[in-house]
């Protein structure tokens, strides 16, 4: 691995990819400021080598073109008062001032650049846009985990102009060693907690799991195609009915593996999709028609502690009920609480995918956890076995 701790970067203008694409409020104040946070170690390193920082981030899925909602903007006071340096922003991406700004960049000053993303090419991974961005600098380093899995020309094309001086920053260093930490040499018993709506999107990563985990626990709206799969009656509850059979096959490889599957048992069952609706627990295979399951109930939830509890390595992504909504909170809250719990009693935790951290934060947990991941999609896409470009582009010769 191409480390920065391994290198001096004195004397150089360092092109540096961070993911700032925070949450804003409607007054465009950043809500919460937990990937710029994270960037900040390798900017520091960078700088306290006594080289020039460029910055290049993105925000948000802007359409094509200057989009004053997407402007990075609102980023700049907050990361200069974090780095206590002044920042220099470019609105024109490849405009005479910014070209400029390059030429002249002293040790320990920084440019941040505007968001990449109101430039198509950006995304198609074009050459000559790439080819553009790689000219401002010397050096060249990818701390962008949760946008490693695109191959974009700021992630995954500008790597080939810097052949002997391309790096991982220090956070996307640490996600990939803690990712391969989950992969290859977890300590067992290993446990994996997935969730969320549709099974659609995670039966890569239960498939790629199976061979490695000691326990599989499935909750949230996937875990009643999983159900139905097996016979049970889910009512009106979210299933994928293309997927029932993936379900069923999935079920019968873990049995072949020797995976312990845990299901709910119970339900927290709604007639409507909404916090005001009527509600009770009933089992998790025997909801009637007109009712949906939006939550695992108070056995699933004692149960899932039980299994988490007695790990030594833990794997979460996805809630395990509409956590959004007050009523049907409590699964994805005890799973939370769970986790966080098994961590301080000497497990190694690892939490990725947005409503998982989101759910985190609520209850200010993230703290307790072994580590959690700045990128929903990225972990998850590594965690099926798939080559990241952003890390494949570092990596290659």
């Amino acid at each position: 691995m191409k480390k920065i701790n391994d290198v001096n970067f004195k004397g150089k203008k360092v092109l540096i990819r961070v993911d700032f694409n925070v949450p804003l409020n409607h007054n465009r104040q950043i809500t919460d400021d937990t990937r710029i946070v994270e960037s900040l170690p390798t900017i520091n390193k960078v700088l306290n080598d006594g080289a020039a920082v460029i910055l290049m981030a993105h925000l948000g899925r802007p359409k094509g073109g200057y989009e004053e909602d997407y402007s990075l903007t609102p980023i700049v006071p907050h990361l200069s008062k974090l780095l206590n340096r002044n920042i220099i922003f470019t609105r024109d991406l490849f405009g005479q001032k910014t070209v400029d700004a390059a030429a002249i960049l002293k040790p320990g000053e920084i440019i941040l650049l505007e968001n990449l993303r109101f430039y198509p090419e950006e995304i198609n991974g074009d050459v000559e846009f790439a080819k553009k961005l790689a000219s401002l600098g010397d050096a060249y380093i990818n701390d962008a985990f949760g946008t490693s899995h695109r191959e974009h020309a700021s992630t995954a094309t500008i790597a080939r102009f810097f052949p002997k001086a391309k790096y991982f920053g220090l956070l996307l260093e640490n996600e990939i060693q803690n990712l391969e930490k989950l992969l290859h040499s977890a300590q067992a018993p290993f446990t994996a907690i997935i969730g969320g709506a549709k099974v659609s999107s995670k039966i890569d990563i239960i498939k790629n799991l199976i061979p490695k985990v000691d326990n599989m626990i499935i909750g949230g709206g996937m875990a009643f195609t999983f159900i139905k799969a097996l016979g049970g009656k889910v009512g009106n509850s979210l299933i994928e009915e293309d997927k029932i059979d993936v379900a069923r096959e999935m079920v019968q490889e873990m049995m072949l593996k020797g995976v312990n599957l845990y299901l709910p048992t119970d339900a927290v069952i709604s007639d409507a999709f909404s916090n005001d609706s009527h509600f009770h627990i009933v089992s998790a295979d025997d909801i009637k028609e007109e009712w949906m399951g939006l939550d695992i109930g108070p056995k699933s939830c004692k149960r899932f502690a039980e299994i988490i509890n007695n790990s030594q390595t833990l794997l979460w992504n996805g809630p395990m009920g509409v956590f959004e909504m007050d009523r049907f909170k409590q699964g994805t809250k005890s799973v939370a609480i769970a986790v966080a719990s098994a961590t301080i009693s000497g497990a190694f935790s690892a939490v990725g995918g947005g409503d998982s951290v989101a759910a985190l934060n609520q209850y200010n947990l993230s703290d307790q956890i072994s580590y959690v991941s700045t990128g929903g999609g990225a972990m998850l896409e590594y965690l099926e076995g798939k080559v990241l470009p952003g890390v494949k582009a570092i990596l290659d010769k």
